[in-house]
């Protein structure tokens, strides 16, 4: 009698799935998507599962990774299959046939194509056997056969464009997820999808939109409420004592019941939780955002702690507010350098960003993470030994004064400079460092340059009212990322400071500061200098104004003929990357092109300057 009431109150619709059972949706899932069969739109049907539900378009099922509510698009990843045939790895999640979501409600962003459309295999190609493993190669030769109607956009294609394992990439590329849009609103598609515009009016009635999943055209049903049991009907009935008695018990027993089982899933839920917790919480972290495969090797914090001579301060050989870092020398006998963070929690962060990004990326003038260990004692990162100290300490007195000779500073400058351009065009998503500093830039034995200091980077993918819109890629300050300033005193892009939109112009503006520094040997922030002049860039832009250039140059250069012929040309570089307005300053691509014409111009000055017969050429900035 009970549960017959209990039916009769209640109302007739779908079922939701419990609360967090079915990734990425955090509460009810909305009209059109459902979990239940018959519920919601035929085209959006969901497939819960952990850690992430799917989505089946076309006969080809999807994990779906992101979702966010008033969006109008998804980040959907292809299931692996494990059918596939012996031209690929089983752990590639590549498809035998191009991704084609053609007379579906869904459609394949443009971001997505034009990421694809940046990639080319490194000549010369290493094609598999074209004849037994044709969709290979055809993959190989243009990835954007991948996506069925992605169209190719036009771009410039550079060396460093290149992959040298095309599959492996795009295997990464879909792990990672592409962003697909499909239509949301009922008023948009009201016109072109019936069941939008029924939906409408369905739940203007209060009712739940579905449709009929035993019929093969699949119908529209529209579950109207059920009218509660009527008060009248209740005084129709008799209800003698012995009946009351019988229902109150029924219901005692019922609530019995539950509460014995809801307390029973508890106490298993807190023993799991508890049981999981027991991994490291960074490392759950790590794992969740990279494969472990991928990841640099893990220390141990005793084996660290052996190679650093428990943390001698004899060995450290920096220190800031990030932390410490102290050379070490592993068990192999390789020298390292190992920074131990500080323990304030925000340093989490930024650990993870670091090794993450870090993990992902490889150029010859990048510093190179050789592992890293998390353990409630510290967090640790170890990187390759670079010996020479900072560029910061050949500028500003640790190392003898005048040592940086000019032909120096250009290829120092060409050096960071190529490794911002590897940043900003060769990484998909491209990345801004948001931390270029003299301090950051490491120098080794040849004078060659790294640039290190990771945790404050970030990857360029600009969201704007939910919605995915650029990757830095399709011009300069296509990116952008919405985002608290933080950066080092004196390089701080003035724009980002104001409007807090990060773009790859704020590294420029760092860089710019950094040139200043090779010009003028000044620190980029100096406490003994006036007020006004305390920043380098307050106190070097008016002298180039005005054409006072000469007042600032580094002593050291003045006297030096081959230094003077190109400074001025450094200086004109320098006063448009450190420009107010972002869109003034050129991006990383031109300014390395600047930087090799100087450094050619030096170069020919060097062979030059002996001969009282031969016309220098000209090494000024371009139209002065």
């Amino acid at each position: 009698m009970f549960l017959i009431f209990f039916l009769l109150t209640t109302t007739q619709g779908c079922t939701s799935p419990p609360l967090n059972s079915c990734p990425p949706f955090t509460t009810t899932i909305p009209y059109p998507f459902s979990a239940s069969p018959g519920c919601g739109h035929p085209s959006y049907p969901i497939k819960c599962s952990t850690p992430h539900s799917s989505l089946s378009i076309n006969n080809l099922n999807f994990s779906l990774l992101h979702f966010e509510l008033n969006s109008t698009s998804l980040l959907l990843s292809p299931q692996p299959n494990h059918k596939q045939h012996s031209c690929l790895p089983p752990l590639y999640t590549i498809p035998n046939l191009p991704i084609n979501l053609s007379s579906t409600p869904f459609k394949i962003s443009d971001s997505s194509c034009s990421r694809l459309s940046h990639l080319h295999q490194c000549s010369p190609p290493n094609l598999p056997n074209c004849s037994l493993c044709s969709w290979e190669c055809k993959l190989i030769k243009n990835p954007l056969n991948l996506i069925h109607n992605c169209a190719s956009q036009p771009h410039s294609i550079s060396q460093q464009d290149c992959q040298p394992d095309v599959l492996g990439y795009l295997d990464n590329f879909l792990k990672m997820g592409i962003e697909v849009e499909w239509t949301q609103s009922p008023n948009e598609a009201q016109n072109q999808d019936s069941y939008f515009s029924s939906c409408n009016t369905c739940l203007t009635n209060k009712g739940t939109c579905g449709y009929n999943d035993s019929d093969s055209e699949k119908p529209f049903i529209c579950f109207e409420p059920k009218p509660k049991i009527s008060q009248s009907l209740l005084h129709q009935q008799s209800f003698s004592p012995h009946k009351v008695t019988i229902l109150s018990l029924s219901f005692i027993f019922i609530c019995i019941f539950i509460a014995i089982t809801i307390g029973t899933f508890v106490f298993r839920t807190k023993k799991m939780t508890s049981l999981k917790n027991q991994e490291d919480p960074t490392t759950q972290f790590l794992h969740q955002h990279r494969s472990a495969s991928l990841l640099p090797p893990v220390f141990t914090y005793d084996d660290l702690e052996i190679s650093t001579n428990y943390f001698d301060p004899k060995r450290k050989i920096g220190d800031g507010g990030f932390g410490s870092v102290f050379l070490g020398q592993l068990a192999d006998g390789h020298i390292v350098a190992v920074k131990h963070l500080h323990k304030q929690n925000s340093k989490t962060k930024s650990f993870c960003n670091e090794i993450l990004i870090l993990s992902s990326i490889t150029h010859p003038n990048l510093v190179k993470l050789h592992g890293y260990c998390s353990d409630p004692r510290g967090l640790l990162l170890v990187y390759d030994y670079v010996s020479n100290g900072t560029l910061a300490d050949h500028l500003h007195g640790v190392y003898k004064k005048g040592s940086l000779k000019w032909i120096v500073r250009v290829e120092i400058a060409l050096q960071i400079a190529l490794a911002i351009e590897y940043l900003h065009f060769s990484v998909l998503p491209p990345i801004v460092h948001r931390d270029v500093t003299s301090t950051n830039i490491f120098v080794e034995k040849d004078m060659r340059v790294k640039v290190g200091d990771f945790g404050l980077s970030r990857l360029l993918i600009c969201q704007e009212n939910g919605v995915m819109t650029g990757n830095g890629l399709n011009g300069p300050g296509s990116g952008c990322v919405w985002t608290g300033p933080q950066g080092t005193p004196g390089y701080l892009d003035p724009d980002y400071y104001q409007s807090f939109r990060l773009t790859e112009k704020s590294d420029v503006y760092s860089f710019g500061v950094i040139l200043l520094e090779l010009i003028t040997g000044m620190r980029a922030v100096d406490s003994k200098r006036e007020k006004s002049e305390m920043a380098l860039v307050d106190l070097v832009v008016p002298k180039i104004q005005m054409g006072l250039l000469e007042e600032v140059v580094d002593p050291v250069l003045v006297g030096d003929r081959v230094a003077m012929e190109g400074v001025g040309a450094v200086a004109e570089l320098a006063f448009r990357c450190v420009a107010a307005e972002k869109d003034d300053r050129p991006n990383a691509k031109e300014v390395v092109e600047e930087l090799r014409r100087i450094r050619g111009c030096s170069r020919g000055i060097v062979r030059l300057g002996s001969s009282t017969n031969v016309v220098v050429p000209e090494c000024g900035p371009i139209g002065v």
